[in-house]
């Protein structure tokens, strides 16, 4: 009996290790986890530290405690309150419900040290290129990945991903029933453009901050893409410093990807299946299955690499490990830019999602 389990630890160690090597192996997917060089033997992400209001010594404290404004907002708030992740601030409280405490102040179980859901992934649930875009999933699709999350079964190919092992905390702090409120408030809302996707081979300076976003430094065209695709704020205070959530993104993404990708999701190319059979006519879901029309391209490409290499591992993955098996890293870089490219369909008044 103890060598057949200690066959079974020694097989689940060499898959790990296969995950892992696989995932770095192809230097085509790292700016999808916004890393410029593979990780290293004993590398692992911590969870994110637990919100605080503590001033940055590196800045002055006057500038930290002032008053901010926003165009179109009549709300105000300090830098120390943008990044009180316990108490999300709300520039736009009537651009969707209000908010629940699971998304304004986290799993109650935490107390005080819990993150609220809209911390990351925004009052509008719509996100950033580093954490997922919940906003007009469906409710059950949700509760699923945080169930996923809760159970070891949805980890990043990058172990140095840290939003992994902070979902995975929060999961495991949240009830049921926050679960259900976290998953119908962001199923209430409409998913609609945030990101506008622009073929290039040549894009402004950019700044990586490692294992979180790119950030233009520059305007003028000098940089080139090299395969790859970059996704950054069009505004880098306004989506950063003051996180405001009607300040979008911009994507650039190889030319010729769009056409490219539009066939490989329209038809499956001869490599894989079509999209719309199990996401919907219009991309934006189906039945407990997700929308992936107009959303990150960097969120969507980890995914698809996860359960290509077998990091993720829940519910839906064994669904999309066929699908995404026969795609080299290219193949599905451009799946996502088109992707990213298509409109959501205008929200009709009377639409229940």
């Amino acid at each position: 009996m103890k060598l057949v389990v200690l066959g079974i630890v020694g097989a689940a160690f060499v898959a790990a290790a296969a995950v892992s090597l696989q995932a770095q192996a192809d230097p085509g997917v790292l700016w999808a986890y916004a890393r410029s060089s593979p990780s290293k033997p004993g590398d692992k992400a911590a969870p994110q530290a637990a919100p605080n209001r503590n001033l940055r010594a590196n800045e002055d404290p006057q500038e930290q405690t002032r008053p901010r404004t926003v165009e179109g907002s009549t709300a105000k708030y300090s830098l120390v309150d943008v990044r009180d992740g316990h108490n999300v601030i709300d520039w736009f409280p009537g651009d969707h419900p209000a908010m629940p405490a699971i998304i304004k102040n986290g799993p109650a179980s935490l107390g005080e040290t819990a993150r609220g859901c809209g911390s990351c992934h925004l009052p509008n649930g719509k996100g950033r290129p580093e954490n997922a875009p919940p906003a007009g999933q469906p409710a059950a699709y949700t509760i699923q990945q945080l169930r996923d999350y809760r159970d070891g079964k949805r980890n990043s190919a990058d172990v140095r991903k840290p939003n992994v092992p902070t979902m995975a905390a929060l999961a495991r702090a949240m009830s049921e029933e926050e679960m259900r409120q976290a998953a119908e408030y962001f199923a209430a809302m409409k998913w609609t453009p945030w990101i506008r996707v622009v073929e290039a081979d040549l894009i402004p300076e950019m700044h990586l901050e490692e294992g979180n976003m790119f950030i233009m430094a520059g305007k003028t065209p000098t940089d080139k893409l090299a395969g790859r695709i970059v996704e950054a704020p069009v505004d880098e205070f306004q989506a950063n410093g003051v996180r405001n959530p009607r300040s979008g993104w911009v994507a650039y993404v190889p030319v010729g990807s769009l056409a490219r990708g539009k066939a490989l999701v329209t038809t499956g190319g001869g490599k894989t299946v079509a999209c719309a059979p199990c996401h919907g006519a219009d991309l934006m879901g189906a039945a407990d299955l997700p929308g992936i029309a107009g959303r990150s391209p960097s969120y969507m490409m980890r995914q698809l690499w996860d359960m290509k290499v077998g990091a993720r591992n829940g519910l839906y993955a064994p669904i999309m490990k066929p699908v995404v098996d026969n795609l080299s890293a290219d193949e599905l870089r451009d799946v996502v830019a088109y992707l990213a490219s298509v409109a959501p369909p205008t929200p009709s008044p009377t639409s229940s999602r």
